[in-house]
């Protein structure tokens, strides 16, 4: 059941594959809605472009219909009339056609987008296969689109007929006018037809769209294990990447060790934590932490402290303190200034002794540390009523 579960494709397509999709011409598109876009254009531009046409038209047909006798007998006058007429009505429909031409490059923005993909113009030979085509013949795909055409087909019957039936009076009366007055009343009654039924239209380009995005994107669905070989193929191998993070990790503390020579003081918890805090006149506003580390990390600081003779100082509240709240090579926090000032004091003051000589300093038990800085003293007091009595 888990192998079947695999295989079947109930993950969302992932980014990586729909640019794939995309890169080979494979996008959401909405014939519809294009045919729609093209048709609506070619209504409102032979609306504004009506007068002017019919103009070409008229000189086109009175041009064709007068003949002379040199025509008869010189062919290539003829041919020189007949030129001109086409170059004529060729100037006219320029307009609506380069129109046209906008509208159908620019329709796909409107779903999908532009796509520039020579992959799509590849031979693909698994299409030549009967019984692929037989299958798409007897699909989702398929009867979706006969359930649309008939759609269409009913809708368009429906608004033609009410179209021409709510204009039946002015079409019988066409005969009783006079030949200017008829012509422009039947491009008239043309027009608004025409455009009527176009916007009928519209309402399946708006269903049609939505199934587009629809069938897109359960085309591209992905199968879980898919989804795992993609992981692995764009982050890698999570082992790999496991022992990649490893040796990182490694380095950034062969890192931090190195620096533990030059610290002044390593403040100790004094088993569970260790921090090594260095400070300059020169160059520094204030002390940084250069290593710190909790339990096995935190006893290696302690032996590379030693063995370099850094002074050691328990301080439980500031190590505790430091560690949670200050990142490596980082400043300390302003609120622990004064309690890392008395230790520094107290180093330096250490260090002119055993130069030169004279009172040891005693090392500082009580360190001003504020308790909303030790995440010990966050957590809740431990129960300390047992049977009815204190511990």
């Amino acid at each position: 059941m888990a192998e079947e579960s695999d295989l079947e494709k109930t993950e969302e397509a992932s980014p990586k594959r729909l640019e794939k999709a995309r890169e080979e011409g494979d996008v959401p598109r909405s014939r519809e809605l294009a045919a729609c876009a093209v048709l609506f254009a070619a209504g409102l531009s032979l609306m504004m472009l009506q007068q002017p046409l019919n103009t070409a038209l008229k000189e086109s047909l009175k041009s064709g219909l007068q003949f002379d006798r040199t025509m008869a007998f010189d062919p290539v006058t003829l041919l020189m009339k007949s030129s001109h007429t086409v170059m004529d009505l060729l100037i006219a429909f320029a307009p609506l056609a380069l129109i046209l031409l906008a509208v159908a490059i620019a329709s796909p923005v409107l779903v999908g987008g532009w796509v520039f993909s020579n992959k799509a113009y590849m031979p693909q030979f698994g299409r030549l296969n009967p019984l692929r085509g037989i299958g798409n013949m007897f699909s989702k795909n398929a009867l979706a689109e006969l359930i649309k055409s008939i759609g269409k087909a009913f809708i368009v019957s429906i608004v033609a007929y009410w179209v021409v039936s709510s204009d039946m009076e002015p079409i019988m009366s066409l005969s009783n006018m006079p030949i200017e007055a008829g012509i422009s009343e039947v491009s008239d009654l043309m027009m608004t037809g025409f455009l009527t039924i176009v916007a009928a239209l519209i309402f399946i380009a708006a269903m049609d769209v939505p199934y587009q995005l629809y069938h897109y994107a359960e085309k591209h669905k992905m199968t879980k294990e898919e989804v795992k070989q993609e992981s692995k193929e764009t982050d890698g191998n999570p082992e790999i990447k496991g022992k990649i993070r490893q040796q990182q990790r490694e380095m950034a503390r062969r890192r931090m060790m190195s620096k533990i020579p030059t610290a002044d003081v390593v403040i100790t918890n004094p088993t569970h934590y260790a921090v090594a805090v260095k400070y300059q006149e020169e160059g520094m506003s204030a002390p940084i932490v250069v290593a710190k580390g909790a339990d096995a990390v935190a006893l290696k600081i302690r032996e590379i402290a030693k063995e370099h003779k850094i002074v050691t100082l328990e301080s439980p509240k500031l190590a505790r303190a430091l560690y949670a709240h200050t990142e490596l090579d980082q400043e300390i926090p302003e609120a622990l200034y004064a309690a890392v000032a008395e230790v520094l004091a107290y180093v330096f003051q250490l260090r002119i002794f055993k130069q030169q000589g004279g009172f040891q300093p005693e090392a500082p038990k009580t360190l001003p540390v504020p308790d909303a800085l030790d995440p010990h003293s966050l957590l809740p007091a431990p129960n300390l009523m047992m049977n009815g009595g204190t511990a």
